[in-house]
This record gives C-alpha cells, sequence and structure tokens, in this order.
C-alpha cells in the first residue's frame, strides 16, 4: 500500500479524475493501478510521489521491461505517470514534471500476430453448415465468402459489415470500402474472393433476404444487419476449425504479413490496409527487410554462401 504522503495525492488525482474529468470507474481503476505501481517503486528509495525525479521514472520504465511488461503496458503506465505530475504542477504541489523528455515505448514497432498460410487456407475451408437445410448452408456460403473478402482486402470489421451491394465491382475485381472517418478506398478481390462472392450473391444471398430488400452485402438472418459480435464469433469458430483461436484483426494482419512476404512494398499495404500514415504500416517494415536480406544472399556475387 502506498504510503499516507503518496496515499493523499493519489486520492486527489483520483478524486480529480472522477469529478473534473468525469472519466469511467475502469479507467480511473487502472491509473489507481499504474500509479500506485510507481509509488511502491519510489518507497523502496524512500522517495514519494511529490520528490520523484527523471531518474526514478526512467528506472521504473527499465525494471518494467526487465520484468518481460510488452510495450503497451509500459507506455499505459508512463501516460498515466504523465496525467498525475500535469495534474499536480496545474494545482502547484510540484514545479517540474520528471515525465518530461521522456520518450514514450515505440508499441507500434510490434509486429501483429498473423496466421501461417496453411493455418489461414485451412481456415479458409472451414465453414460448414452446421445443420440441415438451405439456410444453413447459405449461412455457410456467407461465411466462407467473409472469410475470403477479410483475408483478400484486410477489412475491419466495421468496414465488411457495412460494405453495400453496390459498392462491390465484380466485373473489375474491386471493392470500395468506407473506412475510419468515412475515407473511401478501393481495394482489389482475388479470384478466391471473387468466386466466394458469385456463390453466395447468386446462391445464398436471396435466402438469407426471404424476399427484404437490403443494401448491404452481408446479411444475417431475414436480411438482419451482422453485428461486431456475431462477426467475431464466426470468426472464432473458423479459426477452432482450423486449430487455431484467430481474431478478424488477425486476418487482417495476415493479408499484409503474407503480401510483404511475398515482395509486396508497403506503400501498396498501406493503400489497401486504408492507413492514414506510412508510419502505422511500417509494423511490417522487417518482413520487407528478411526478403531483401534473402534476395541479396541470393544474387549477389560476393553475398552467395561459398561451397
Amino acid at each position: 500500500m502506498p504510503s499516507a504522503a503518496n496515499s493523499r495525492v493519489l486520492s486527489g488525482f483520483l478524486d480529480y479524475l472522477k469529478i473534473e474529468k468525469g472519466l469511467a470507474s475502469l479507467t480511473i481503476a487502472a491509473y489507481t493501478t499504474d500509479i500506485g505501481q510507481f509509488a511502491g517503486f519510489l518507497e523502496k528509495g524512500k522517495r514519494t510521489l511529490l520528490n520523484a525525479q527523471r531518474k526514478h521514472v526512467r528506472d521504473f520504465i527499465q525494471q518494467l521491461f526487465a520484468n518481460s511488461v510488452d510495450g503497451r503496458s509500459v507506455g499505459r503506465k508512463l501516460s498515466a505517470l504523465r496525467h498525475l505530475y500535469r495534474y499536480l504542477l496545474l494545482d502547484k504541489l510540484m514545479e517540474h514534471d520528471p515525465t518530461l523528455n521522456i520518450d514514450s515505448p515505440k508499441q507500434w514497432k510490434v509486429l501483429p500476430k498473423a496466421l501461417a498460410r496453411d493455418e489461414m487456407e485451412a481456415m479458409l475451408r472451414s465453414p460448414h453448415a452446421v445443420a440441415d437445410g438451405k439456410e444453413a448452408e447459405a449461412l455457410a456460403a456467407r461465411d466462407r465468402a467473409m472469410l475470403e473478402v477479410f483475408y483478400a482486402a484486410a477489412l475491419r470489421v466495421s468496414e465488411i459489415v457495412g460494405v453495400k451491394l453496390e459498392d462491390l465491382k465484380l466485373d473489375l475485381g474491386c471493392v470500395l470500402v468506407r473506412g475510419k472517418g468515412d475515407k473511401e478506398r478501393i481495394v482489389p478481390l482475388g479470384k478466391g474472393a471473387q468466386d466466394a462472392l458469385t456463390g453466395y450473391i447468386k446462391h445464398s444471398r436471396p435466402i438469407l433476404a426471404k424476399g427484404t430488400t437490403s443494401p448491404l452485402l452481408f446479411l444475417g438472418r431475414g436480411a438482419r444487419k451482422l453485428t461486431r459480435q456475431r462477426v467475431w464469433q464466426m470468426v472464432r469458430a473458423a479459426s477452432a476449425g482450423a486449430g487455431r483461436r484467430a481474431s478478424p484483426h488477425m486476418l487482417r494482419h495476415s493479408c499484409a504479413t503474407h503480401m510483404v512476404e511475398n515482395g509486396a512494398d508497403l506503400r501498396t499495404v498501406q493503400t489497401i490496409l486504408g492507413h492514414a500514415d506510412i508510419s502505422t504500416t511500417q509494423v511490417y517494415t522487417h518482413l520487407a527487410l528478411d526478403r531483401l536480406k534473402s534476395v541479396y544472399q541470393k544474387h549477389h556475387p560476393r553475398a552467395k554462401a561459398r561451397e
């Protein structure tokens, strides 16, 4: 437990977050844990939150990394400390900010998890009708088509549930996608996705629509709009059948990973993923470098391994 001095500081800060900032209880609980952890670290050196220095914040971060705490968690804790000391400066309880000029962990450099190619192939074959009847077959065909589109176009969940029938241009082999901030992008679809979509639209979608009209491409029973939760459930079920617990975002990252491994440049991957900034796409840089090294080792006269 924090000392009395630290407890008073923490209590005042939490009241500020709750009353003035109106933050949710879960967010306040996270702040409590993170700052309490830093206070405990300081107390071992007979320091308090009010007399902490930049060196102590750096030592705390180094200790976290030494204990194998991941970059995202470290970044969150550092953010909590920044907010705390900003509050203490505003209240004139401190004259300096010990978190100043401390770089945030580069958490965006952590490569997202992706499926291996054989795992992806098994997952795409996974959806089967869970019962007899045309509707069950239609749902399985819809799920197969959605998985193909997830993988082919690297879509987000919100994007795939919002795709309209008019957005699909099968004759051109592409689909219009509305991403974050209603930004539009055109994404190509491979033959596997095109074939799955053609069969779904021709045979299965009319069964799910049941005579009603809907502008959406992918429908639930009775032409209802699919929820994000239902899409997650579908992906989880399909990945379980392939022997791997996956999420929709893993399919998105699998598309990007496999493209870079096959030689795609990052600008192309950025366009397909709909990233506003190339820095977001640069998590895949090391894959491109690995391929570059491989090609160099294979083709450069001075780089080839001697027999």
